[in-house]
């Protein structure tokens, strides 16, 4: 991924973005709902359930509206959130590193749960961004169906874009349903990608002062 900024306010564009139709907004929201409730209605009446059992007839409607409007809600460009920018006025020039930041995303292969935290890092060239805005770019990204090395280079590109600078690192670490579950069924095993620009891929320094402070934190509970 190049250091280079880029000012592309569209989302879903670039090597790193979510693969999507151009017609993937043409519905709106509550329509994807409707629809994927008589689709999923569809799917559990081949799976042999009787779909006028109390317990299950409401599930597809519960089903549908927490893809749209909740785990995948990342889909949605209007969920995007804003991020404001201040002035360092306090000419605070070291490192910010967020950590343990809480990931909940779906694996695009299986539709499985990834689970983990990420690190965020930034080193400020004369802005600086509200700690709560790192989170809510993480929580965005991760609601879509992913792939964890996208996921990554994605927050590390939206906050290139928010801030102007290309001093920009993440690390995700995380644990995939889809192999704990099903498949190998290895439950002890866990994924790390990380994604380093500007000074955190260029100078050692800076990388390993990152990677010292997440490094004590790199277990996966």
């Amino acid at each position: 991924m190049s250091d280079n900024i880029d000012n592309d306010d569209d989302i879903f564009t670039g090597k790193e973005h979510t693969p999507l139709r151009p017609d993937a907004f043409a519905l709106s929201a509550d329509e994807k709902v409707e629809k994927i409730e008589k689709l999923f209605g569809e799917i559990m009446h081949t799976l042999g359930l009787d779909m006028a059992d109390d317990s299950l007839k409401d599930s597809p409607k519960r089903v549908a509206k927490m893809y749209v409007k909740e785990i995948f809600g990342g889909l949605l460009p209007e969920n995007k959130p804003a991020v404001s920018t201040f002035d360092n006025h306090y000419k605070y020039r070291q490192m910010l590193v967020e950590r343990d930041i809480t990931v909940y995303s779906f694996c695009e292969h299986h539709f499985l749960p990834i689970i983990g935290r990420a690190h965020v890092a930034y080193i400020s060239n004369g802005t600086v961004i509200g700690l709560s805005k790192i989170n809510r770019i993480v929580d965005y990204y991760a609601k879509r169906p992913q792939v964890q090395e996208r996921l990554t280079m994605q927050i590390v590109q939206a906050m290139k874009e928010a801030l102007g600078t290309a001093d920009v690192a993440c690390i995700i670490e995380a644990k995939h349903l889809c192999v704990n579950c099903r498949g190998i069924k290895d439950t002890a095993s866990s994924t790390t990608t990380a994604e380093l620009s500007g000074l955190f891929r260029s100078n050692p320094i800076s990388r390993q002062e990152f990677l010292h402070y997440v490094g004590a934190h790199t277990k996966i509970e």
